[in-house]
C-alpha cells in the first residue's frame, strides 16, 4: 500500500522550509515551519536546521530535501547560493546521519527539479505534454525541464548567459529587491530572459514559481512572449511536495 503522506524540505538560500504533506492532494497538511538559512550555509549548519524541522513537526517517516544545487546520487556537485562546502558533500548520508534514519529513508533532490515534479504530477495538466520548463524565481533563478511529463534532471538554465551576464545575477527575485526595481522594470529582465531560453530550448510552455508567484498580477501579464507562460499552482510550496514525494515514491533519475 503507498503511503498518502511524506515530509519535504526545500532548502533555499534565505530560508529554509518543511511541512507534511498530502500525496494524493498535493497540499500541505498543518503548519509549514519556516528557518532563516544559517550564514554561512555549510552542510553541518543547515543539516542542523533541517533536523529542528523535522522535530519540530514530529515526523519518524523518511524525509525528501532539496537542495540548490547539481544532485547526482544523493551527492551535491554545485553550491548556488549556499556555502561552497557543499560541493562533493554526501548529502544523503549527511542527512540520514543528522535525521537517525537510513540512507534509504532520504531522498535528495535539486530543488526546481522537485518543484517541478509537484507542478507536472497536481499542476495544470498541459504541463504534460511536449516541452515544459519550470523556472523558480527567488534567491537565484532554478529550473527543471520535462518532455512529456517526463524530467530532464538538473538542469542549470539560471546561469545561462544573458547579455554577457549569469541570468539569475540580472532577474533572480532577489536582484528585485536588491536593486529597488519596480515589478514593470523587473518584468522587463525576465521577458529577456525568458526571451533568450525560449530560443534555445523552444519549450511549449513555461511555468514561473517561487515566492514572488504570489505576486503575479503584478508582472507576469508583462511577459510578451511566443511561448505560453503560466503560473505555478503551487506557487512556493512546490519544492516542499516534490520533496515530500520523492522521498514516499522514490526520484525518478
Amino acid at each position: 500500500m503507498t503511503a498518502t503522506r511524506g515530509f519535504g524540505i526545500d532548502i533555499g538560500g534565505s530560508g529554509i522550509k518543511g511541512a507534511l504533506v498530502d500525496l494524493e492532494r498535493g497540499e500541505l497538511i498543518g503548519e509549514r515551519h519556516r528557518i532563516d538559512t544559517p550564514q554561512p550555509s555549510t552542510p553541518d549548519a543547515v543539516a542542523d536546521v533541517v533536523a529542528e524541522i523535522v522535530r519540530m513537526a514530529g515526523w519518524d517517516g523518511p524525509v525528501g530535501v532539496t537542495l540548490p544545487a547539481v544532485v547526482k546520487k544523493g551527492v551535491a556537485h554545485t553550491a548556488a547560493n549556499i556555502d561552497h562546502k557543499w560541493i562533493a558533500t554526501d548529502a544523503d548520508a549527511l542527512f540520514a546521519k543528522r535525521l537517525g534514519r537510513g540512507v534509504e529513508d532520504v531522498a535528495m533532490l535539486n530543488d526546481a527539479d522537485a518543484a517541478g515534479m509537484a507542478e507536472i504530477r497536481f499542476g495544470d495538466p498541459a504541463a504534460r505534454t511536449g516541452v515544459t520548463a519550470l523556472l523558480t524565481f527567488g534567491t537565484g533563478i532554478g529550473s527543471a525541464v520535462f518532455h512529456d511529463g517526463h524530467l530532464v534532471p538538473n538542469t542549470e538554465f539560471g546561469h545561462v548567459e544573458v547579455d554577457g551576464h549569469d541570468a539569475e545575477k540580472r532577474a533572480a527575485a532577489s536582484v528585485k529587491d536588491n536593486e529597488e526595481l519596480t515589478y514593470p522594470q523587473w518584468a522587463k529582465r525576465v521577458h529577456r530572459y525568458l526571451s533568450v531560453l525560449e530560443n534555445l530550448i523552444w519549450p511549449d510552455l513555461f511555468i514561473v514559481g517561487g515566492g514572488v508567484s504570489k505576486k503575479a498580477e503584478k508582472w507576469v501579464p508583462l511577459l510578451d512572449i511566443r511561448t505560453p507562460v503560466i503560473v505555478a499552482s503551487l506557487q512556493n510550496n512546490a519544492g516542499i511536495v516534490g520533496a515530500a514525494a520523492a522521498a514516499v515514491e522514490g526520484i525518478e533519475h
